[in-house]
């Protein structure tokens, strides 16, 4: 085993995907974020944790000359072998390349330019955002690239590959991405939002000020003057280009010097007033549910029924729900469950499947305090809506990753799969709350008191393998997320034709009553909102100032306590 300190510029999805898959190897792994502009703190820091080895999954600043001298340092770039710059994922999809790749090499002088240790490539599906092919099929990429690199530098011997001829390709600023309504057609409009989609957005100037955009989907029947603003729906708002329109389903308005930095939030709520009167919000509807009069469009929650089997999907961005995202899936919730089916499978068909509350939302609302209750039980209304559905057998599939109240959504269902590459964060406490969703009766009840305790307490993320040996899911399955929903329809219907279905529902029925009598769900929401509505309520909580540093993007000032990994420890933090 090799003891690895990985240095990143924020423990985002991939550096925690690293980690825990590390960690679940066996590999002691600690981690050290970089602040800018301390080369002496992160240097120090090295020496500290006195590595075998340096991985960087995701670092968006040099290493220091003396660490990468001192120590072998692998760098993650999400780029193939001979690509250089800090922009390479996301001029892979404005540029819609077919395939991509990722290149693990060690650090040099120049950026990107080092030897290579290891590299893998992926298909670019042609209608997916930068952060959704990140968090996917390059993340998958990634992980095969880091494990053989690792494997190569623990064997001794390897002599790394000299990169083909270098490509430096500079930042994609702004005057690339800018969309020309006038002239631009539909598709090349798609592939700029897509290539901003989480960040930076797309800078944009109307209804009065600037904007920049977030993730974009077509429309195939609205239609009007190039850019102007044709409809919202469900918070999103769409705008019509030179050939079609497109749902823009976020925005942020551009910073003003001095000014905090704003919230990125739904169209229609950012733009609140601006919009026009004569601007209709069309109604939010659930294709294969609900047809309203104009049931063409873009939705974000979608119906579909195979034979017995009813697939209930939601992406919303960046997995987050507020309470109107909560009260309109538990509507569609309802109307599915009146469905003639016997499986009813939760879950998008790749990306996210949910990671709590919005936090955005509340940071942006009147009174942060109330709306963060009023999205807790729209959320619980939900979760106990599920945990009550005794006539059907309820399947959460979890496409890509899941955390906090999230998670806990996906723990009401009587089953849980997940793709092997998703990352699960089962815990509150990073964000200052106890939590609710009626957690504290379902994860005792997936995975004992003890490991409940553990692994919120720990507050570490879960490979989809320590997940399943800890009981936390029932079923991984092996594949990219491309292939994942196609995975999940034919293993649900294989469910709902099964012999002892019916023998499954009336035991789920029978379990359910029992643990009424013991304890009621309403005496274990009471509880758990208790104790939020007591960090709601008190603006000397942490969970305020933790809420407005993680919206606003402010930078870190270190390394958190609970990342401070002993590297000598070598079992999986979340098994033991």
């Amino acid at each position: 085993m090799t003891r690895i300190l990985l240095l990143a510029s924020a423990f985002n999805s991939l550096t925690q995907r690293v980690h825990a898959e590390l960690r679940h190897r066996g590999h002691p792994v600690a981690v050290e974020l970089a602040v800018r502009d301390d080369d002496d703190r992160l240097t120090a820091a090295v020496r500290r944790h006195d590595p075998e080895l340096v991985l960087a999954p995701m670092l968006t600043s040099a290493i220091p000359e003396p660490v990468w001298r001192a120590y072998p340092c692998l760098v993650v770039h999400p780029g193939p072998p001979g690509d250089r710059g800090p922009s390479a994922l996301d001029r892979a999809v404005q540029e819609r390349v077919p395939r991509w790749g990722v290149t693990v090499l060690q650090a040099v002088a120049a950026m990107d330019a080092g030897p290579v240790w290891a590299a893998a490539d992926f298909a670019v599906p042609p209608d997916v955002g930068k952060s959704d092919l990140y968090r996917g099929e390059l993340a998958d990429a990634a992980l095969t690239a880091v494990l053989a690199a690792v494997e190569r530098f623990a064997a001794g011997g390897h002599v790394p590959a000299d990169p083909p001829s270098h490509v430096w390709r500079p930042y994609l600023a702004q005057e690339e991405r800018r969309i020309d309504w006038e002239r631009d057609p539909t598709e090349a409009v798609l592939r700029k939002l897509r290539a901003a989609d989480s960040r930076p957005g797309v800078l944009d100037a109307f209804l009065g000020g600037e904007w920049y955009l977030h993730g974009g989907r077509p429309e195939h029947r609205l239609t009007g003057p190039p850019g102007a603003p044709l409809a919202t729906r469900a918070g999103a708002l769409c705008r019509a280009t030179r050939d079609g329109a497109v749902w823009i389903p976020e925005l942020r308005a551009r910073r003003t010097p001095g000014g905090p930095v704003p919230v990125k939030l739904p169209a229609a709520v950012a733009l609140g007033d601006r919009l026009p009167p004569d601007v209709p919000d069309l109604p939010a509807y659930v294709p294969g549910l609900t047809q309203p009069y104009d049931s063409g469009g873009w939705s974000d929650i979608t119906y579909e029924e195979r034979g017995r089997t009813g697939f209930l999907r939601f992406g919303f961005p960046g997995g987050a729900m507020g309470a109107d995202h909560c009260r309109r899936l538990l509507a569609a919730y309802r109307a599915a469950r009146a469905r003639p089916v016997e499986v009813l499978v939760l879950g998008g068909a790749r990306d996210f499947f949910s990671n709590g509350i919005h936090l955005g939302l509340i940071e942006a609302a009147a009174d942060p305090a109330a709306e963060s209750l009023a999205t807790i039980e729209a959320m619980d209304d939900l979760v106990e809506e599920i945990l009550t559905t005794t006539d059907k057998l309820v399947v959460a599939a979890l496409a890509g990753n899941a955390a906090a109240g999230g998670l806990m959504l996906a723990l009401a269902a009587d089953e849980v799969w997940c793709r092997s590459g998703s990352v699960l964060n089962p815990h509150y406490r990073l964000m200052g709350l106890y939590g609710s969703e009626l957690w504290t009766y379902t994860l005792p009840r997936w995975v004992g008191a003890r490991t409940a305790e553990r692994l919120t307490a720990r507050a570490l993320p879960v490979t989809a393998a320590c997940a399943l040996s800890l009981g936390l899911v029932d079923r991984v399955l092996d594949c990219g997320p491309a292939q994942f929903a196609e995975r999940v329809a034919g293993t649900a219907e294989h469910l709902a034709t099964s012999a002892d279905l019916a023998v499954r529902l009336g035991e789920k029925k029978a379990a359910r009553e029992r643990d009424e009598a013991v304890r009621p769900l309403r005496a274990y929401r009471a509880a758990e909102l208790a104790r939020m509505r007591a960090v709601f309520d008190d603006p000397a909580a942490p969970y305020h100032a933790l809420r407005a540093a993680f919206v606003r993007k402010r930078p870190v000032r270190g390394t958190p306590d609970h990342l401070r990994e002993d590297i000598t420890r070598t079992a999986c933090p979340n098994c033991r």
